[in-house]
């Protein structure tokens, strides 16, 4: 008797946990975990990876936009203090993964299992909906993001191969491109198996940010331009589109809450990220340490790369920060910035994605376990490596996810509004009130404590701050579907 393994979950046959009749024990800790599934393999720096992965994606490319809006003291104030709140309720989400008890209790494999052991049934279907429309919106937002960095690539060539052409470029070519890469890609099973496109893609992350920031302070450096201010964004100026009125001022620092909120979000895959380390030592001391270095380098690159592309283009900071040197020497420099980026956000895209398709698959699979449609599979031999497991649901599926995906970034490819909006519905959810509710209910913080009192503050001011960047998110949407046509070829 031996252990079996479907390509996403691994169960013992029968009798196999406590041995067969014959006394045969069967159950080997170098191979499995006490759950049954494979022996973990993570550790800090793949868990690291994986995070700064998450959080530093295409939302650092928004932050001198972001920035902009607020001016010198308020926006990286608000940087600094997002940083924070996501550091601090991550732990205490980390401490979530085993229930009851953080190190010794039974392991929660998803972010809704978290919540289902810790809060019950009621709220599980409010954090599913959320969290999953959340990972769905990302996906939308890197495949906006991806292609926009490479038509930026070929609109800088050919501007500086031909001047006097207009070098109009759609989006469209490039965002199927990148689905087709998607298409690939998401046929990979198991989300622990993504390790090594975790590495390049951080490496990617920090390589394009470092690059941002060089390409900033070479700009300041020349002199006569404008650093910024310190209330950002002038209403009135007649040289920036959109700042007319008070009102319009309002909308775009609401949206830059929801755009700094996105670039810190990756609480919703935290739990799944968790599920990799292998133990002991305990996962959330190890969770607790790779957050905190992956923070503690993202903030880094945020108030760099956000405050010296503000410095550098001032007020008329545009939203994606690379694109805005795209017609700068030394532009091959530019030009491997941005394919960066798109190399980046195709790790980015599974590592958001994967826990959205593994939810999908066993709940089908629950529904119908007896269908080999939906739980066989077939294995492909590769020319090198272990063979590749096939298995037709998750084939037309994912498939079906990745064009679906693809067709709503060419219909809405707002970069800034967007990301905003994906920030503001997800960051108050699932990076704060989920984990402090959780946390209260493991700890069992009683009722108007003094900690108790300053979680349930952080928690609504959190809400307010949220509730106001998508309000101006969706204004920004409105503001610029108007006489967009879809499908267009946009310069």
């Amino acid at each position: 008797m031996g252990w079996k393994e479907d390509g996403r979950i691994a169960e013992a046959e029968d009798g196999a946990a406590n041995g067969d009749s014959n006394g045969s024990a069967v159950y080997d800790p170098t191979k499995f975990d006490e759950d049954g599934k494979p022996r973990r393999k993570g550790n800090v720096m793949t868990t690291s990876a994986h995070v700064i992965t998450a959080v530093i994606g295409s939302g650092v490319l928004s932050l001198a936009w972001s920035i902009a809006q607020m001016g010198w003291i308020a926006g990286p104030s608000v940087l600094l203090l997002f940083g924070a709140i996501t550091y601090y309720t991550s732990c205490l989400l980390a401490d979530c993964y085993r229930s009851p008890d953080p190190v010794t209790g039974k392991r929660n494999y998803t972010y809704m299992e978290t919540v289902q052991a810790n809060l019950g049934p009621k709220q599980v279907w409010a954090c599913g909906l959320v969290q999953y429309s959340n990972l769905l919106g990302t996906s939308i937002g890197y495949t906006i993001t991806g292609a926009q960095s490479a038509r930026a690539i070929t609109k800088s060539n050919c501007f500086h191969s031909n001047p006097d052409s207009p070098c109009l470029r759609s989006n469209n070519g490039y965002m199927i491109s990148f689905g087709i890469v998607q298409l690939v890609l998401s046929q990979i099973p198991n989300f622990g198996e993504l390790w090594w496109l975790s590495y390049l893609a951080a490496a990617m992350s920090l390589i394009y940010s470092t690059t941002g920031l060089g390409l900033s302070i070479g700009k300041i450096a020349e002199g006569g331009y404008s650093h910024g201010s310190i209330s950002g964004t002038s209403i009135g100026d007649p040289s920036l589109a959109g700042y007319n009125t008070r009102a319009q001022k309002t909308w775009n620092v609401f949206n830059a809450l929801g755009d700094i909120a996105f670039a810190y979000s990756f609480s919703m895959i935290l739990i799944e990220i968790q599920d990799t380390l292998r133990a002991p030592p305990a996962e959330n001391k190890s969770m607790k340490r790779a957050t905190l270095i992956a923070i503690l380098t993202s903030t880094g690159f945020y108030m760099s790369v956000g405050c010296a592309g503000y410095a550098a283009f001032g007020n008329a900071s545009q939203g994606n920060l690379l694109t805005g040197f795209g017609f700068y020497n030394p532009y091959w420099l530019v030009d491997f910035a941005n394919a960066c980026v798109v190399v980046h956000l195709i790790g980015g895209y599974q590592v958001y994605t994967q826990p959205l398709y593994a939810f999908i698959e066993e709940w089908v699979s629950s529904k119908f376990p007896k269908s080999n449609f939906i739980n066989k599979e077939h294995y492909v031999k590769l020319p090198f490596g272990e063979p590749l497991p096939i298995n037709h649901f998750r084939l037309v599926w994912r498939s079906i996810y990745v064009v679906m995906t693809t067709i709503v970034s060419m219909l809405l490819p707002f970069f800034n509004d967007i990301l905003g909006l994906i920030g503001a519905c997800g960051f108050w959810p699932l990076t704060v009130y989920f984990p402090v509710e959780m946390y209260i209910h493991q700890t069992r913080l009683p009722r108007w404590s003094q900690k108790w009192i300053l979680l349930q503050s952080l928690s609504v001011v959190t809400f307010v701050i949220s509730l106001a960047a998508a309000i101006g998110s969706v204004a920004s949407i409105v503001s610029d579907v108007q006489g967009y046509k879809p499908f267009s070829n946009n310069a």
